[in-house]
């Protein structure tokens, strides 16, 4: 399962859903733009000693996946699909969509633009 940042902010939340779904998953990958993604939003909140913290816990527990050649041509393909379709989405977003298909693991995010990438299953949570 490929993280998305809005569910890695989830888990550090603790919501029981995004919980449910990784204690069930196979493998925990969390991509290097995500965690560069997390790392820019949790400098800016009080709570940075609790979230870094957190962070640093969770990181030894999972997979971190760098940016190599083939996900690199992963992403560029995924750019070249959608601008075709005239769909584009965020490039950190085009990253993770590319580490998902470079790895065949479906992507838990709560982001639907998600689903414009052939080829890739998003698997969304509830925030309750």
């Amino acid at each position: 399962m490929i993280l998305d940042t809005n569910a890695l902010s989830a888990w550090a939340e603790g919501i029981g859903a995004v919980e449910e779904i990784l204690g069930n998953a196979d493998s925990v990958e969390v991509p290097s733009i995500v965690v560069g993604e997390y790392l820019f939003g949790i400098q800016q909140s009080r709570h940075y000693v609790r979230y870094a913290h957190w962070l640093d816990l969770v990181l030894t527990n999972v997979d971190i996946v760098s940016i190599d050649r083939e996900t690199a041509h992963w992403y560029a393909q995924i750019r070249l699909e959608l601008k075709a379709k005239g769909t584009p989405i965020p490039s950190n977003d085009t990253w993770i969509a590319a580490t998902a298909k470079q790895y065949e693991y479906p992507i838990l995010s709560n982001d639907l633009h998600f689903d414009r990438v052939s080829g890739v299953h998003r698997v969304a949570f509830d925030l309750r």
